[in-house]
C-alpha cells in the first residue's frame, strides 16, 4: 500500500453519468486485477474508493459514476490537478482458477475490473466470455474495448434499448464456462451466485471509511468469519459467501 501524487492527464465522458480518467503516476502497488485505490480530494474528509480498471506503466485508468460531491469533483477537474491516491488496497482476482473457458460478468460500475482482468487472462491465452449489464442502452461504455482484446462480448439492458433484454444471468443460459468472476451491485450478485454452476469469484462494492482495514466500518460475515471488504476484499469466492 503506497500513498502518493497523481496527476489528472485525462478526464472524459464516456457514457451517461459516466467519467474515464487517466491518471499519472507511482502505479507498482498495484498488482492484481480487482484492486481499488482511494483517492483524496479537496475539501473533503473521507476519500473515495474507486475501482481500477486499467493500468499501463505508470498510467492508471479508472472509470467511475458520478452519484456525489466527490464524484461530481473528479469529473470536473482540470487536466494537471493532482490527487493524493492511496495504491494496492484489496485483494485482487486469482487467476490461476479460471482454467480454460472462464466467464466475466461486470455491472454498470462493476464492469470496469473486469477490463484489466480480460487483459491479463488474454496474456495467458485465456479467451474469456464477457457480459456487460446495464440499465438501458446510454449508460453502456467500453463494449468495444473489450471487443478490441479478441473476446466475446455479451451486453444486456434492463429496458431492452441495446443487446439481451434483462439482466446479465438472463445472457449465461447457453454459456459453457470453466469459472468465473463477477463484479457489480449486491443483487446482481446474489442473482449470479444462484445461477452460476461452478467456483467463481465475486467483487463487492461496500461504504468505506479508511479503505484499509482500520476503522471495520466494511465488515462483513463469512463462512470464515467477519472479514473487512477492503483488505480481505473485495473479492471474495463464491463458497465462503453469507447472504
Amino acid at each position: 500500500m503506497k500513498d502518493t501524487q497523481f496527476t489528472v492527464v485525462e478526464n472524459k465522458r464516456i457514457a451517461h453519468n459516466t467519467y474515464l480518467s487517466v491518471l499519472e503516476g507511482d502505479t507498482s502497488d498495484i498488482t492484481a486485477p480487482g484492486q481499488f485505490v482511494n483517492i483524496k480530494l479537496d475539501g473533503l474528509y473521507l476519500r473515495r474508493p474507486i475501482s481500477v480498471c486499467d493500468v499501463e506503466g505508470n498510467k492508471l485508468t479508472i472509470i467511475y459514476k458520478v452519484v456525489g460531491v466527490g464524484t461530481e469533483k473528479m469529473a470536473a477537474a482540470p487536466t494537471g490537478e493532482k490527487w493524493l491516491t492511496l495504491t494496492g488496497l484489496g485483494n485482487g482476482y486469482d487467476l490461476s482458477k479460471s482454467g480454460d473457458r472462464p466467464l466475466l460478468i461486470g455491472g454498470g460500475a462493476g464492469v470496469p475490473p473486469m477490463y484489466l482482468l480480460a487483459r491479463e487472462l488474454v496474456k495467458e491465452g485465456k479467451r474469456p466470455t464477457v457480459i456487460l449489464g446495464f440499465g438501458k442502452a446510454d449508460e453502456v461504455f467500453f463494449k468495444e474495448e473489450f471487443e478490441a482484446l479478441g473476446l466475446q462480448v455479451i451486453v444486456t439492458t434492463q429496458d431492452g434499448s441495446y443487446g439481451v433484454k434483462g439482466f446479465v444471468t438472463d445472457a449465461m443460459d447457453d454459456l459453457q464456462y470453466t469459472y468465473f468472476y463477477t463484479c457489480g451491485p449486491e443483487p446482481m450478485l446474489k442473482a449470479v451466485y444462484n445461477k452460476t454452476e461452478t467456483s467463481g469469484e465475486f467483487s463487492f462494492e461496500e461504504r468505506m471509511g479508511c479503505g484499509f482495514g482500520a476503522c471495520m466500518g466494511c465488515t462483513c460475515k463469512t463462512k470464515y468469519g467477519n472479514k473487512r471488504i477492503c483488505r480481505d476484499g473485495p473479492v471474495l469466492e463464491k463458497e465462503e459467501i453469507i447472504w
